[in-house]
Parts: structure tokens; sequence; C-alpha cells
């Protein structure tokens, strides 16, 4: 049997800001990228996207910030040649570029020439589920986005590998399912402080699906819950906030 070639589209995001190559079958970035974006702190500081995919958010938050150097990181070939692309379809070949690699293999980075303790600031929306638990997606690419392969845990072999790449000090933002939140907490402990957590609520009266987290290396001030963030209004469209943070013109503080 032939496999069926891969099509693609142009998606439109941020208000238009950033073209996202993708393709029209399997994982398609949607409002976890958006939301990382807006919740990346301003800054020139070298970032990391880790588990990069088509490259969204790494990217959206290359186009917002004009000084930064981005490097995509993805573990699968052909999405981080769709990500090479979309490097130069936003005109961001002299700021971002793509490395193929597991990230959440330490030998595997060595030999790529990813060293530990250079990103400042590392950014993620990585798998959410556990295979063991789940039964993945038929289309290839959907499953390695949607599960995490190669160690204990759904979230910790993710941390692990963010609290080496980045320095002493360097900041750690990333988007998880609201069930990962005490894998989490506790997969920070001796690695990261001052974690800063918002829940992603779909309502106003419904239990929170997402939780943003922000962390620093090595840090020991404690734990912050912030208010939570409400996506929709009663009636199912998004809220004021949702709709400035979509089309790139508001973010998510950390205060």
């Amino acid at each position: 049997m032939v496999e069926a070639q891969t099509q693609f589209r142009t998606d439109a995001i941020l208000g238009g800001r950033l073209l996202l190559q993708q393709a029209t079958r399997g994982h398609r970035a949607g409002t976890d990228a958006v939301l990382l974006i807006a919740a990346t702190p301003r800054g020139d500081e070298f970032l990391i996207d880790a588990g990069a995919g088509a490259g969204a958010a790494g990217l959206g938050v290359g186009l917002r910030d004009p000084l930064r150097q981005i490097l995509l990181i993805e573990k699968d070939a052909e999405t981080a040649t769709l990500a090479g692309a979309n490097i130069a379809l936003n005109q961001l070949e002299g700021r971002a570029s793509v490395l193929t690699v597991d990230i959440l293999s330490a030998a595997t980075r060595r030999e790529a020439g990813l060293a530990n303790n250079s990103a400042d600031v590392l950014i993620s929306n990585p798998p959410f589920y556990d295979p063991a638990t789940v039964r993945p997606s038929p289309h290839a690419r959907k499953a390695l986005a949607h599960v995490t392969l190669g160690g204990r845990g759904v979230v910790t072999p993710w941390l692990r590998a963010f609290s080496a790449l980045l320095k002493p000090g360097g900041r750690m933002v990333m988007i998880h399912r609201a069930e990962a939140l005490g894998e989490i907490i506790a997969a920070c402990e001796g690695r990261f402080g001052d974690l800063a957590i918002r829940p992603v609520h779909p309502r106003s009266d419904a239990p929170a699906l997402r939780v943003l987290v922000c962390g620093i290396k090595g840090s020991r001030a404690p734990l912050r819950l912030l208010p939570g963030l409400v996506l929709h209004d009663a009636d199912g469209r998004f809220t004021p906030q949702t709709e400035a943070i979509h089309r790139g013109e508001a973010e998510i503080g950390w205060t």
C-alpha cells in the first residue's frame, strides 16, 4: 500500500503576523502555542523552543522580539524540515535555526553539538500523554506530538532536559495539561524555583484544562499560584482578552 503524499497549507496566526505552513492532517498548532507565545516574557536573550513542531511558538516569539536568537528543536525530521521552511516564510533566517535531535537523550544532544547550560530562556509545548495510558493516534506525527517516550512519567524527562539546557538563572515557560501539575511540581524540585502557575480555564465555571508554568533554574523562591486565565465567555466565544492574545496584541504576565 502506497502512503498518501502529505498535503500542506499555510495558516496566518497572531493576526496574520505569523505565517505557518502545516500539514493538513495530524497535529496542528493552535491555542496552546498562542498562549505559550503570550506567556513568554519579552527580551533579547537566546531562546530554545523545545519540541518545536512546525515552529509556531518559537517563531511567534521571534517575530515579537526582534533581537532574539531562536533555536527550534524538533525530533521528527520531516517536521523539522517544515519548521525550517517556516523560518524562511517569516524571513527569520538571520535569527532562527532548527536542529533535528531527540531532546530527551543527553547523548544525542551532545552528538548534535547542543551544549548544556546554553539557553537563557526555554519554552515548550511538550507531548501531553503517556503512551501506556492512551491509545496513540494512527497518524505517526500526531502521535509523536501527543505522547512522551523515553523516560519516567509524562513530563519529568522533559523538565530534566530543560534544566540541563538552561543556564543557571535561566527561565523555563511551558504549557501542559492541568492533570500533570503534580508531576510538574515534583519534577521541578531541585531544578526550578520561583515557580509561577497560571491555570487556564475553558470557561469561568469550568475546571482548568491547561496550566502555564514559569520557573527559574536554581532559584529557591517559593511557588506562586496566580489568577486563572478564562478563554471563553458563557456563550462559547473567546473573551476579549483571549481574542487580543490570539491577535498577538496581549501578553500573559507572571505577577
